[in-house]
């Protein structure tokens, strides 16, 4: 028995690494990611050749790559490993409850995305921890009960607030038409630009707001935060990185900052 067991063991482990690989690539694929993957896998094929023809400086450069794309992906795709990690446990599929930040990050991602289809423009400001009501109170102030809807009709064109930002709360658009200041700094900003982008950099700057665009020049949907803008960012990449900032944690001590307490006490 134990020897039958001893020959099974690598076909186990070819269909776990096998399942593994499966579901990171099938996460992954279509997405700006999918391509430092696979320049990782290029370095990796690179260093198995190495090894092979006994290339000891090829081999040796190659591995030191390797580490350093390795903690790259790490770094720089952190919130789509997390969703990754969340969307392959069994327990987290079956058992979690929809909650309202999970219902408003669907209607928003669904609404984001259907302005990128239709190619209008959109400047979306998610507050944080740092008040946005500067900006909200030199705008049109709605204080209105957020929907997809209204968000999407704020955006048309034949309306006259689509020109600026709109600033969210909570479950709560605050201000629509908001003017924000331009970025100082437009080496991350390319020619085919303009003043949405200048503008979501410039707030990322000075703010913790989350800030979403979507070009209407080519449909394109970016975030900034902190000072630096993601382009080209796809809906699950989209999802990820506003889960990583904004989903509550499960301890207060954890973090000051409790956006479903937010949510239920700026709806009521």
């Amino acid at each position: 028995m134990m020897n039958v067991f001893h020959f099974m063991i690598p076909g186990l482990e070819i269909i776990i690494i096998a399942i593994m690989v499966y579901n990171l690539l099938s996460f992954f694929w279509n997405t700006r990611a999918m391509d430092l993957i696979l320049g990782l896998l290029a370095f990796v094929a690179v260093y198995a050749g190495a090894k092979w023809l006994d290339f000891p400086v090829l081999q040796k450069l190659m591995w030191y790559f390797i580490n350093v794309a390795v903690i790259a992906v790490l770094i720089i795709f952190q919130p789509e490993l997390r969703l990754a990690l969340s969307k392959m446990s069994v327990k987290g599929k079956k058992y979690r409850e929809i909650t309202e930040f999970d219902k408003f990050l669907d209607s928003t991602a669904q609404t984001i995305y259907r302005l990128s289809e239709r190619r209008i423009g959109a400047l979306v400001l998610l507050e944080n921890q740092d008040s946005l009501d500067e900006f909200a109170n030199k705008a049109v102030v709605l204080n209105a009960q957020f929907s997809p809807e209204l968000l999407e009709s704020i955006f048309t064109t034949t309306t006259p607030l689509h020109d600026g930002a709109v600033i969210i709360r909570g479950m709560t658009i605050l201000s629509a038409a908001t003017i924000l200041p331009l970025a100082d700094d437009s080496s991350q900003l390319s020619k085919s630009m303009g003043t949405r982008h200048r503008a979501g950099l410039g707030i990322s700057q000075i703010t913790d707001a989350l800030i979403i665009v979507v070009s209407e020049e080519t449909g394109k949907v970016s975030i900034a935060r902190e000072g630096i803008m993601t382009r080209g960012v796809k809906m699950d990449r989209f999802k990820g990185i506003i889960r990583s900032v904004f989903t509550p944690p499960k301890t207060k001590v954890e973090s000051g900052f409790d956006l479903i307490g937010q949510l239920k006490q700026w709806n009521q």
